[in-house]
């Protein structure tokens, strides 16, 4: 045991360590410093910067805080967190056997707990300060320099939250993406494996995805085109690349997909796996679970918008919408295939359409909610039978097939549907004010490089971690302990006793 506690201590320092590319520039940008960070820009000459930055000073509102913005993103960090305890822990635990319901409560309890403390050390200054275009830079670590009254920027010019809220809203999300992770091959892992894992996976795929996709300097820098151009090229890589992710079909899920299948090839099949009956041992559970992640969705998707907003609204609707639609189209097609419908596909196609509609909430319109969610219930279906059986790997509990194939697909449909042709809102251009021409082909582009380097970004980071893993402490436990069950053998309890 004293052994796992100082490798999670070394590779914490590791992750702290990591190298640091560039000056760091608060996520929220008040006047001041967003003349800096243009004044900091190689492609903008002195003359420029001064110009623009005299031009900010003039024009931007005195920051202030949003008394009601804030409110709402707390409310919605506190749903996030929901989702994950117990949304997302009873809705696993009862897709596992009952030997091994604990096992899985304490695997996504502890994640979440480990995440949440490495999100404060380390992940939060990673992922939302100025540095390369994958990395952030640590001056934020422990939240230094962050206080009560430090603010950071929304989706509109002039409009403030509190860092802090912002803060444990984003922590909430990196940690739910590392829970989801556990669900592809549980059942047989090591506990401390999994904890091990999860700093190396968090610190080299979640904060670097997370700063590629989210990190920008903030509206209130784009004051003219020159600022506005200075400004972008501090974005993350996909930022940069114009990928739309409203709220982590990239970042979370297909990022936690990714990670769950390798661990799930590496990791082997369950002994009697094909064999022996893995029926679910509490679908009441699951249907538990998966209401509570439907209810804390709402925050997780709307709170995406960072304003109690229009925007916000359209993205609630969306996610109830969509939701309800997979949960039909599913049931629907299982009906049609098996000749009953079940009360696992009904939640399994709920869950389904709140991960494909999670890049798209905010962009699209009701009409594209609706066939984002249609599709999203019958393609993952497909996902979790088909492709599972093409692919040959024992995801336990299809995390692949649903938060991967289902994140896949809304991402790539976001950049159809966020056309306002077709009712989305197409793309806000921050320098003019005013929603831009929307190109298709050129949107659903910038979705592909978002899904291509999430998985090929997470999917190296996470054969490396779990070799690293595998060499030093073990994957899987013995046989004998498999068999028995994971909540005695791994914690010496037992989640029913009669």
């Amino acid at each position: 045991m004293i052994r796992i506690f100082a490798i999670l201590a070394l590779l914490g320092a590791v992750g702290i360590g990591a190298p640091a590319w560039a000056a760091e520039t608060p996520a929220g940008l008040t006047a001041t410093s967003a003349a800096m960070t243009l004044a900091q820009a190689p492609s903008a000459t002195a003359e420029v910067a001064a110009a623009t930055a005299a031009a900010i000073a003039a024009a931007a509102p005195v920051a202030t805080l949003s008394k009601a913005d804030n409110a709402w993103i707390m409310v919605c960090a506190a749903l996030v967190i929901l989702m994950s305890l117990p949304g997302l822990a009873l809705f696993y635990g009862g897709l596992v056997r009952t030997k091994n319901m604990l096992s899985v409560l304490m695997q996504v309890f502890v994640t979440f707990a480990l995440i949440s403390v490495l999100w404060v050390v380390y992940g939060y200054s990673l992922a939302f300060t100025e540095g390369g275009s994958f990395f952030g830079v640590l001056d934020k670590v422990f939240l230094k320099g962050i206080t009560a009254d430090s603010l950071g920027a929304t989706f509109s010019k002039g409009v403030f939250i509190s860092e802090l809220t912002f803060v444990i809203f984003q922590g909430a999300f990196a940690a739910i993406t590392c829970c989801l992770i556990v669900g592809a091959f549980a059942e047989r892992a090591k506990f401390a494996a999994i904890l091990v894992f999860m700093v190396i996976w968090f610190t080299l795929s979640y904060a670097p995805m997370a700063h590629m996709v989210w990190y920008w300097a903030g509206p209130d820098a784009y004051v003219d085109a020159a600022a506005g151009e200075a400004a972008g090229a501090t974005a993350g890589f996909l930022f940069q690349k114009g990928a739309l992710d409203f709220a982590g079909g990239t970042v979370v899920h297909i990022n936690a997909a990714v990670a769950g299948l390798v661990g799930a090839f590496m990791i082997g099949k369950r002994i009697g796996y094909g064999r022996e009956s893995m029926a679910p041992h509490s679908l009441t559970f699951t249907m538990i679970g998966a209401s509570l992640l439907w209810f804390g969705w709402f925050g997780f998707n709307a709170g995406s918008a960072l304003e109690a907003s229009g925007g916000s609204a359209l993205a609630m609707v969306n996610t109830w919408l969509a939701t309800a639609c997979a949960t039909m189209s599913w049931m629907l097609a299982e009906w049609m295939i098996k000749g009953k419908p079940s009360m696992l596909g009904a939640a399994s196609g709920a869950v389904a359409g709140l991960v494909a509609i999670t890049p798209a909430a905010g962009f699209v319109g009701v009409m594209g909610a609706i066939v984002i969610g249609l599709l999203a219930g019958v393609i993952c279906l497909w996902g979790v039978n088909g492709l599972k059986h093409l692919l040959g790997a024992d995801d336990s509990l299809d995390v692949f097939g649903v938060h991967g194939v289902g994140g896949i697909l809304g991402a790539i449909l976001t950049g159809v549907f966020a056309a306002p042709s077709l009712g989305g809102s197409g793309v806000y251009d921050y320098v003019a004010n005013a929603v831009g021409e929307y190109d298709m082909t050129a949107q659903v582009i910038s979705q592909l490089w978002g899904v291509g380097t999430v998985i090929v970004w997470s999917g190296v980071v996470s054969v490396v971690a779990f070799k690293l893993v595998d060499l030093v402490i073990g994957l899987r436990v013995p046989e004998d302990e498999e068999r028995e069950g994971l909540d005695i053998t791994s914690h010496g309890e037992s989640a029913y006793h009669y």
